[in-house]
């Protein structure tokens, strides 16, 4: 007879090491929010996995980096207590980056080595964006120096965005996980909130509309939320922005920067929900929101 096997893994790395691009293709479905911006996943957001003979909980964490600021602290807590919930670790790593920045790799990794090394897990690193490095030739002393830091971990070169590598990191992942039953439905793909998951399409949005800054001061709240079973579903959305000057800019000229996002909102949402939606969009001023601990506690970063 088959052992089941159930566990949690958390997703760890640096900012825009494609943690999230990995998390969705796992799952076969778009879950967390995946820009060419880092520093985008701000909550630690689960994803399902569940196979015949295994169910695994994926941890999306944000970017362990060195920002400053109240809420950038709140981000990395968030970050490192995963590990605490997590049977396992991945740890993924930007390989293209080092490829052509090579002095990047001892200022991304060298602060992880100690922390991954202490957590008492099963680690197994995931070289991601392998299909951005050309030539090949390229990752082999990279691998090696990965390997260096991470002497307990395997190493799984892989491409979060083509698939190629997946399976195996994934074969791998079962065999750490603990005995026990699924805990959760096989259609299951989140623990997070319909609710939650669309405003992180709307924010979304926002980041590949946006100027490279705008969108790490902004967040958006689901305000009203109306599900009938049957017919059209209608959604209010605030869109908080922490200068004035910033509601001009998401509202855009004549509206039309609002109307862009929310029509690409639309649109994922209608997807998500199986159902017509109509979603009204406001843009609010709350200045400093990011150093505001009740509303940080409120929009949940923090306790």
């Amino acid at each position: 007879m088959t052992t089941h096997r159930f566990g949690h893994v958390a997703l760890m790395g640096p900012p825009n090491a494609g943690k999230s691009t990995l998390m969705n293709h796992i799952l076969g479905q778009k879950l967390a929010i995946v820009s060419p911006k880092p520093q985008t996943t701000r909550n630690a957001i689960s994803g399902i996995h569940t196979a015949q003979d295994v169910q695994i909980v994926f941890l999306d964490t944000p970017g362990v980096h060195r920002m400053a600021g109240r809420m950038n602290r709140l981000l990395l807590e968030a970050a490192w207590g995963a590990l605490h919930q997590a049977d396992a670790v991945v740890l993924i790593l930007d390989l293209s980056l080092y490829a052509k920045k090579a002095h990047l790799f001892d200022r991304e990794i060298r602060p992880l080595v100690d922390p991954i090394g202490r957590v008492g897990r099963p680690v197994l690193i995931a070289a991601n964006k392998v299909d951005q490095i050309r030539p090949k030739e390229k990752m082999l002393p990279l691998l090696l120096r990965i390997g260096q830091a991470f002497p307990q971990a395997e190493i799984f070169p892989i491409s979060a965005a083509t698939g190629d590598g997946v399976a195996d990191l994934l074969a791998a992942l079962a065999k750490t996980m603990p005995e026990g039953p699924a805990q959760y439905p096989d259609d299951q793909l989140s623990t997070a909130s319909v609710r939650f998951l669309a405003a992180e399409v709307i924010r979304e949005k926002l980041f590949l509309e946006l100027e490279e800054e705008l969108p790490y001061n902004t967040i958006v709240e689901i305000e009203t939320w109306e599900e009938p079973e049957q017919g059209q579903a209608r959604i209010n959305a605030c869109i908080h922005v922490a200068r004035a000057t910033h509601k001009g800019m998401v509202i855009g000229r004549g509206g039309q920067m609002l109307k862009k996002i929310g029509s690409a909102a639309r649109l994922e949402l209608e997807v998500m929900l199986e159902r017509p939606v109509h979603l009204e969009l406001w843009v609010k001023v709350r200045e400093d929101w990011t150093e505001d601990p009740a509303f940080l506690r409120e929009m949940g970063l923090g306790e």
